[in-house]
């Protein structure tokens, strides 16, 4: 196909690109969709569920047809829409849905069986028998299900994300958009325009209309060069607005880069915009008329072949002398044809439904008339003409379809506001219940001239900024046609043939039919029983013909069978911009310990733990294995001294004459009594009576307390005890603030810490006498810096908490490693603590799991019951109590052989299933102090049953051993060493 004249393209530059690995070549200003055409291709995909041969319908977002994947490895996006893809150099493009090939797709045998597929085929056919679903149907819908194939590595691009405030947010860079823009911005008013095209216009672009009698595009580039220079207009082109949400906060994404052959910075940005008032100017879809056979490549929208030959200068023709035929039932389509003419497209015919229809130019007209037909394999080649009684078949090779116009009111009714209909248009206008400060203007409001156009776009716009208070007057506008498109109420063509409805989801008529015949007549039962307007499109060309369909069926208006609204998105979003970049390395921020530095100087490996990156362990020359590394780091704190930053523990200073009272009623156990210069090991308990913490609280004064939890629920035990404080109990008087980030804190735990600290201390006597197990005191350090310490012990250890305000967190860790050098000194990380806190049966994360009572962990006796407290009460139900289950240790018979976390256990015999299972494994290491794997775990009968052999069985991953069961507590039962 050679190019027609004229056009927005530039003709200077020539791109290549490929379809299908088919090199084809195009202009700057071009679409993929332009440039297919224009290089002859007519066949661009398969429909879903028929895989039946499809061609480019529309030229804009509502495309159902021409869905490709782009690009390939691990920037491949599937299911992109070709009408809205801008053309670059290098572009490389695949159909999808097809295989083994597009034009000839084996899966198109499920057209041939199109009568067992018929409308709530999936609903009535997966139900029975149950057995074969997981079996059979769930695999077999597997791997037909979808449209294209996702990149399976990690995408490559950057996205962002931001956020926009403005007065005005115009949503359309059409005719109305640009006028309410040029209305706002000449009067100071902050105006975002946005557009989802690269080029501004609109459907300006698309016509052969003159404004002040010269071309459009001229008008247009002059607005477009007066809204850049006013200082208080920002332009977003390749920006769709996706969403309106509460208060004036509108969804937009903006593709930055996805015009380019590789982004040169992000690809796509995610702009979250604030406007105190909003204008729809969106414009409207054209609808098509389903027909029998009206699905074939070659037949497309009507409004979409005159702008393909008004703004890309091409349309589907194989060559030159193929003739074009328009089916409408608006003057709008005998436009289409004066258009083609004045391109010197040969029309065919103009056939029109309607008995009074006039010719608008020098072409046949078939008035009264109907397409009833059409034949081609791969694409058009003649379709049927019927008119009175009588029908006749013209060869064809392209069909504009044109039914009307739909105003796009899909952000109009984010707000579950429902589209009103209008006889006079024929079409669903604004909802009655707009969005809050959001006006609509030009063919989104159901004007259909281009005067009118501009008009309601500039006189919306003055009232909107009237309303917040800002004088602007009416912009000088360009003289245009001032027409009025005469339509007819015409929504299909009956026949015994398959006419389609929605051409992505291979919906026809007839399955509208059999939906009421099913009784599934309601707009929400119609949709999902035949599945109409559910993929890519939502429905943007099929709803309201469908709508009109079944109100024929039921003898009912449009507005009384039902009225479509929508959600968002307006057109699919990527989740990796919904992302705004937050992904791998950036996903959540990392936050660092203040002895970060000390261990990348000791070469730490890290891990993320919650928010934070603690060293996992420190490898040192000579080990080749991380657990040669652990066992080591383990040994070292067993036999000398150890230093861990526990800075991630979450920490809080509950302060206040009522803190201890307060404290009480948090925690299970007794806190009101702790004394001054103690420290106390604390449950807390949910409402349900099941632990959700565990930790310890320090008093430091009659009115100073210390709370420390668990690293991952340092954000949730501060938010329920704020909750606390303000909802349930705020006559106390006591104020809590997290100096998690104000205090680094460093475990030195081992035989040697006493020793150790007694280095650095300034005048403080650490004897066992003087400061004894779970002690703790503020005091000075390194002649006089200001410091907590804490004795209190994780690992089983003669072992201590120190902190120090977290700038000299680093400074600590390196004084410590300098002042024990000669007593073996040891850093550990994580992997070592969880060793130690395994072999003294320690309870961490993996124990309190959300369904862990306090009587689970040997720990019931804490739950007091001598006051009240939150949760105490729920923990003391039947269900509970009758629980056996118990915190037990495990050791396999075969030292060797290792316990996976997550097994489950079972009496040996057993069937291995839920109704034999005894319990599960919560924690597993190596221990090298017993020089055997051990396990932490709950199970049944747990007390009654030390000493017994438990299979230990692993159902995902497969495989069992035999292990005993023993006590939780590996090292030290009797706390003779945290004592010393």
């Amino acid at each position: 196909m050679t190019r027609l004249t004229g056009g927005l393209i530039d003709r200077s530059k020539t791109l290549s690109f490929t379809f299908d690995g088919k090199t084809c070549h195009g202009h700057p200003g071009d679409t993929l969709a332009s440039a297919l055409m224009a290089n002859g291709v007519r066949l661009v995909g398969r429909s879903f569920k028929y895989h039946r041969p499809r061609g480019i319908f529309s030229a804009g977002s509502e495309e159902p047809n021409a869905l490709v994947t782009l690009r390939s490895g691990a920037r491949a996006e599937p299911n992109t829409r070709a009408t809205c893809v801008e053309l670059y150099d290098g572009l490389e493009a695949s159909s999808q849905n097809r295989w083994p090939s597009l034009g000839f797709d084996a899966l198109a045998v499920n057209d041939a069986l199109s009568p067992f597929f018929a409308a709530g085929f999936y609903y009535k056919t997966f139900m029975q028998p149950a057995a074969f679903w997981e079996k059979i149907y769930e695999p077999m819908i597997r791997r037909a299900a979808g449209l294209g194939r996702l990149a399976s590595e990690p995408d490559p691009d950057a996205y962002d994300h931001g956020f926009l405030h403005c007065d005005l947010l115009v949503i359309g860079g059409g005719a109305a958009g640009l006028a309410a823009a040029l209305t706002a911005g000449r009067a100071g008013a902050s105006v975002i325009l946005a557009d989802e095209d690269f080029r501004l216009g609109g459907r300006l672009l698309s016509e052969r209309h003159a404004l002040d009698d010269a071309p459009a595009s001229d008008w247009v580039a002059e607005a477009e060069a007066e809204l850049e220079s006013l200082p208080s207009v920002r332009i977003l082109r390749r920006t769709t607005i996706f969403g309106a949400y509460d208060h004036g906060i509108f969804g937009a994404v903006e593709r930055v880069g996805d015009h380019l052959p590789v982004p040169q910075t992000v690809r796509q940005t995610l702009w979250r915009i604030t406007a105190k008032r909003s204008l729809l100017a969106a414009g409207a879809t054209e609808r098509h008329i389903p027909f029998a056979g009206n699905d074939r490549p070659g037949i497309l929208l009507g409004g979409a072949l005159r702008a393909y030959a008004n703004r890309w200068a091409v349309t589907p023709q194989a060559k030159p002398s193929d003739r074009v035929a328009i089916f409408t039932s608006t003057d709008d389509g005998h436009r289409t044809a004066c258009d083609l003419l004045a391109h010197g497209v040969p029309v065919l015919a103009v056939i029109d439904p309607r008995q009074d229809a006039a010719r608008l130019g020098e072409y046949q007209l078939y008035s009264g008339a109907q397409v009833t037909g059409t034949q081609g394999r791969l694409g058009l080649s003649s379709i049927q003409v019927s008119q009175n009684g009588r029908s006749e078949w013209l060869e064809c090779a392209v069909l504009g379809v044109s039914g009307g116009w739909n105003p796009n009111l899909h952000l109009a009714s984010h707000h579950r506001g429902r589209p009103q209909w209008s006889d006079d248009h024929l079409a669903f206008l604004p909802p009655a219940e707009m969005p809050p400060g959001m006006g609509v203007a030009g063919a989104a409001a159901g004007h259909g001239s281009t005067h009118a156009t501009l008009s309601s776009g500039a006189s919306t716009a003055q009232a909107l900024l009237s309303d917040l208070g800002l004088s602007a007057a009416l912009p000088a506008l360009p003289r245009a046609e001032d027409t009025q498109m005469a339509q007819g109420a015409f929504w299909h063509v009956p026949g015994k043939g398959r006419a389609w409805v929605d051409f992505q989801n291979d919906v026809t008529v007839k399955d509208i039919a059999l939906a009421h015949k099913e009784n599934m007549r309601p707009v929400e039962h119609l949709k999902r029983w035949t599945t109409l307007g559910m993929a890519t499109d939502q429905g943007k060309t099929a709803n309201v013909t469908a709508l009109a369909v079944m109100a024929e069926l039921t003898g009912k208006s449009i507005p009384q069978t039902g009225t479509t609204i929508f959600r968002p998105p307006y057109t699919p979003v990527a989740l990796s911009v919904l992302g705004g970049g937050d992904t791998g390395s950036h996903f959540r921020p990392r936050r660092l310990t203040p002895t970060h530095p000390f261990a990348e100087q000791r070469g730490a490996e890290f891990v993320e733990v919650g928010q934070w990156m603690r060293a996992q362990y420190f490898p040192r020359d000579g080990e080749t294995h991380w657990r040669e590394s652990v066992d080591r780091e383990v040994l070292a704190v067993r036999s000398g001294v150890g230093l861990c930053d526990v800075t991630t523990l979450g920490k809080i200073d509950v302060q206040g004459a009522d803190a201890g009272a307060f404290l009480h009623r948090i925690y299970a156990n007794m806190m009101g009594t702790l004394k001054v210069g103690k420290v106390r090991y604390g449950l807390m308990l949910r409402e349900d009576g099941l632990l959700y913490d565990d930790g310890t609280c320090a008093r430091l004064a009659e009115d100073h307390y210390v709370v420390t939890t668990t690293t991952a629920n340092a954000g949730l035990v501060y938010r329920q005890m704020e909750f606390a404080r303000q909802g349930l109990w705020p006559d106390l008087d006591v104020q809590l603030i997290s100096t998690t980030d104000a205090w680094a804190q460093i475990a030195v735990a081992g035989p040697k810490s006493r020793a150790l600290l007694s280095r650095i201390v300034d005048d403080t006597d650490l004897s066992n006498e003087a400061f004894p197990f779970m002690a703790c005191a503020e005091l000075t350090i390194c002649g006089g810096l200001r410091a907590r310490l804490f004795r209190i012990s994780f690992s089983g250890e003669l072992a201590y908490e120190i902190a120090v305000p977290a700038r000299y967190g680093n400074a600590l860790m390196a004084r410590l490693m300098e002042a024990g050098a000669d007593l073996g000194v040891t850093p550990y990380g994580t992997e070592a603590l969880a060793v130690l806190r395994i072999e003294k049966g320690h309870a961490a994360g993996a124990e309190l799991n959300g369904q862990t009572t306090a009587a689970m962990l040997g720990l019931g006796k804490m739950v007091s019951k001598k006051k009240d407290s939150i949760g105490a009460v729920m923990s003391r139900r039947a269900a509970h109590e009758a629980d056996t289950r118990r915190l037990v240790g495990l050791m396999p018979l075969d030292p060797q052989e290792k316990i996976p976390a997550g097994a489950h256990l079972f009496r040996p015999g057993d069937a291995r299933d839920t109704a034999s299972d005894q319990g599960w494994v919560t924690s597993a290491c190596y221990s090298p102090h017993l020089q055997s794997h051990i396990a932490l775990g709950y199970l049944e009968e747990a007390e009654a049953r030390m000493g017994e052999e438990i299979v230990v069985a692993n159902p995902l991953e497969g495989g069992e051993c035999l292990a005993r069961i023993v006590s939780p507590h590996f090292i030290d039962p009797e706390g003779e060493r945290l004592r010393a």
